[in-house]
């Protein structure tokens, strides 16, 4: 039985989260190391600081959208071929996503550095948060082919049943962050553009490792000679779609958000925006984290047309995330002061709006995890169209609707109202669509 791959195992508690678990520790792991990020720069920088790297997140999304998509799409359709018996294909069809990956992160670096300062110079910005947005993007962006390596290879370390090696990684990569932070920032003063390429070459480590990982014939998954297959690629872009758009719409929404938070408060707005979606994005994590760890096991069940596990996966799945749920939103409204002031001081004004807003924004959380799920899960059953509307509706067009209308209606705290109500409104969809592609797949 210890022999087995965890494919061939009893779906029980214990197997899923001998699996998942390093998996959901990796995504908290990297969450926590972007809050040190903006820890270390609200500290050692400013909150002005912290309001650029808010500013700078639309156009690092927009840069990694395609690798993210291409990622988890291509996850799922190789685990699909795997599962159908075709490991020599299926490893052809990896090494050419993963070229297809780099070529594509060459085409996007070069169009991040294009936009960048046009998009910023027409901001109504003070010059010294603009400053701060041109130094910190123009660093990161050095780093744009090993990130979007790093994305790639811990989904396929995962899928390889390699989620200890990929937590591995991030562990070691978001010390190395942490260390090159306060070296970079404040020993060798070298500001926000220490920062970002601090959080760069942190990233670094898991595409370093992943290329010797991936080159060794022993891993379930390896490099070979790629064959590239439209039909492939096709179906990897049309599975993963919904986690491109969800990349790209995030990143409309928090130029919506930061827009709304200039009018209403200003600068200071937009840092208490900032250290919220630190926190929710935290949070989030785990529920991210167990998505992503259990779909290449959704994909093999269905690539083997074994529905009884399928049904076992998704009860457990169901109620794991209740769980996490609940008590991620306790968590975060009982200690939403002590979180918060370790970005911003008691005496400062973000610190109050920053403890109001994070009090209500919880209460996204008690959906949030569902909605995850729900999206992950279609993409992993390689039902792309189902997926994409789920996270184009949950992050896009209800967050638009609640944007546009609870402000307008109640001010500041209609802002921090949009998420919650954009999330309860989301998991009404993902269970009407949960229910209704029930017989089809048989979970």
């Amino acid at each position: 039985m210890e022999n087995q791959h965890v494919y061939e195992k009893p779906v029980t508690l214990r197997n899923i989260l001998a699996f998942a678990i390093p998996t959901i520790a990796m995504t908290v792991f990297m969450s926590f190391y972007t809050m040190v990020d903006g820890l270390f720069v609200s500290n050692l920088i400013g909150t002005e600081a912290l309001s650029a790297i808010n500013l700078t997140a639309p156009v690092i999304q927009l840069v990694t959208a395609i690798s993210t998509m291409l990622a988890t799409g291509g996850s799922a359709v190789i685990m699909k071929k795997m599962g159908e018996k075709k490991q020599e294909e299926a490893k052809e069809d990896f090494t050419a996503l993963i070229l297809v990956n780099v070529a594509a992160g060459l085409v996007m670096w070069g169009l991040g550095y294009g936009i960048m300062e046009p998009i910023f110079r027409g901001m109504d910005l003070s010059e010294q948060v603009t400053e701060y947005c041109v130094e910190y993007l123009s660093r990161y962006l050095v780093f744009t082919v090993p990130i979007l390596l790093m994305n790639n290879f811990t989904l396929y370390m995962i899928a390889s049943e390699k989620a200890a090696l990929s937590l591995v990684c991030s562990v070691t990569g978001g010390v190395l962050n942490m260390v090159l932070d306060y070296v970079l920032i404040s020993v060798c003063s070298m500001g926000i553009g220490g920062a970002a390429i601090a959080t760069g070459l942190g990233y670094s480590v898991t595409a370093v490792v992943g290329l010797f990982e991936f080159g060794k014939r022993t891993s379930l998954l390896h490099f070979k000679k790629p064959v590239f297959r439209w039909k492939v690629l096709v179906n990897a872009a049309a599975n993963g779609c919904s986690e491109m758009a969800t990349a790209l719409v995030t990143g409309i929404i928090t130029m919506m958000f930061n827009w709304t938070m200039l009018r209403y408060v200003g600068e200071d707005g937009v840092a208490a925006v900032t250290i919220i979606m630190y926190v929710l994005m935290f949070a989030s994590s785990l529920y991210t984290g167990y998505s992503y760890g259990v779909a290449p096991m959704i994909s093999f069940y269905y690539g083997e047309q074994n529905q009884e596990k399928l049904k076992k996966m998704t009860v457990i799945s169901m109620k794991i995330i209740g769980v996490i749920s609940l008590a991620t939103a306790a968590a975060s409204f009982l200690f939403t002061e002590p979180l918060v002031s370790v970005f911003a001081r008691p005496d400062h004004p973000v610190y109050d709006l920053t403890v109001t807003g994070n009090r209500i924004c919880t209460l996204a959380l008690i959906f949030i995890g569902f909605n995850i799920y729900a999206s992950g899960m279609f993409t992993a059953l390689s039902n792309g169209m189902v997926s994409a509307v789920l996270a184009f509706s949950r992050s896009f067009v209800l967050m638009l609707i609640t944007m546009i209308v609870l402000p307008a209606v109640l001010g500041v705290t209609g802002i921090w109202l949009a998420t919650p109500a954009a999330e309860l409104m989301a998991i009404c969809l993902s269970a009407g669509m949960f229910f209704r592609y029930r017989g089809r797949y048989g979970y």
